[in-house]
């Protein structure tokens, strides 16, 4: 729990230091002005949308773990993606939540494998997405072309070189075996028996992961939903800026905003700050001066991130303690 809160404080205080620099920067004075002047009906809206975010990747998340036979309540899903944000905001990259996914799922019942493969679903449907949703916008835009291509056709080529690993794995059985025997000579060296149970769990578990990824894999019609959803979850995310743009009675830019919005969420994915804490508040401040008066970027930042990151913080911690208690009583 201290290292929780070393990490919060952390991120907390390099968020804060990068949104007072970019304060500092646009013309504080103005920018104060503006704040006093925002509606907050569509600040409220564009909280709305935030958990929207949150409800529609629980669904998601519902029906993914649907397709390998598993039943989990949309509450739990929900509950289970809130508080993985939680970690997502404290851990290097913002996708540091799927850890803690995968154990809330297993500590309801479900097998680690199934458990990983539903998790790994999840992120390669977010991968794809983000690669030909910034591709289509891109070009649609016209912004930041140079940029935005350097960016995605890194995360492209990561992403590809990561589906061939995961198809080397499930094409051949003996793939299984081969990490498993791997493991076991890694662990012989300190303790030979102890190397033999953990070889054979790993063996079972991955054996599992292996084959609910092929299940996953053939039900290709029933995961049409979980792509609509995938759309849903990240687009009313990505709207946030614009709705807030529009409180503070600016032009929302939606195609433009939508479009820095895929590169800062690859960008976020680069485990170098909790939560990727600085990294968002600067690219944010750097794309959005390209096309909204610099007197407005502060507050747009820092409402910007109150919205979608101490709110995962704050509803995070939350929901952990509710599904501990919900957990210890099954």
């Amino acid at each position: 729990m201290a290292s929780n809160k070393k990490s919060i404080a952390l991120s907390l205080v390099i968020s804060v230091i990068t949104i007072l620099v970019i304060f500092k920067i646009t013309e504080t004075n103005v920018t104060w002005q503006i704040l006093s002047q925002v509606n907050w009906k569509y600040l409220i809206l564009a909280l709305f949308l935030h958990l929207l975010f949150w409800f529609f990747w629980g669904v998601r998340l519902k029906i993914l773990a649907s397709l390998l036979n598993t039943n989990i309540p949309l509450k739990f899903a929900i509950e289970v993606s809130i508080a993985s944000m939680f970690l997502a905001a404290i851990t290097p990259s913002s996708a540091g939540g799927e850890p803690l996914r995968i154990k809330m799922l297993k500590d309801r019942g479900t097998s680690l494998g199934s458990a990983t493969a539903i998790v790994l679903a999840e992120r390669i449907l977010d991968a794809i997405f983000f690669i030909v949703a910034l591709f289509i916008f891109l070009i649609a835009s016209g912004f930041a072309i140079g940029f935005g291509l350097k960016v995605g056709l890194t995360f492209a080529f990561c992403l590809a070189g990561f589906i061939l690993f995961l198809y080397i794995i499930i094409k051949n059985k003996k793939t299984v075996d081969k990490i498993s025997n791997w493991i076991y000579k890694i662990i012989s060296k300190i303790n030979k028996d102890r190397a033999r149970n953990v070889t054979e769990k790993v063996r079972e578990e991955l054996n599992i992961f292996r084959d609910s990824i092929i299940e996953l894999a053939k039900n290709n019609k029933r995961i049409l939903p979980t792509i609509v959803l995938t759309a849903l979850i990240w687009f009313s995310e990505f709207l946030v800026p614009s709705i807030i743009l529009i409180a503070l009675n600016q032009d929302p830019f939606y195609l433009l905003s939508i479009t820095s919005q895929l590169i800062l969420v690859i960008l976020s994915l680069l485990p170098l700050t909790p939560g990727s804490s600085g990294i968002a508040e600067a690219g944010m401040g750097y794309l959005y001066s390209k096309f909204i008066p610099h007197h407005v970027l502060g507050v747009l930042v820092a409402l910007w991130r109150l919205v979608t990151y101490y709110s995962n913080i704050l509803a995070g911690l939350i929901a952990i303690k509710v599904i501990k208690s919900s957990i210890d009583k099954l």
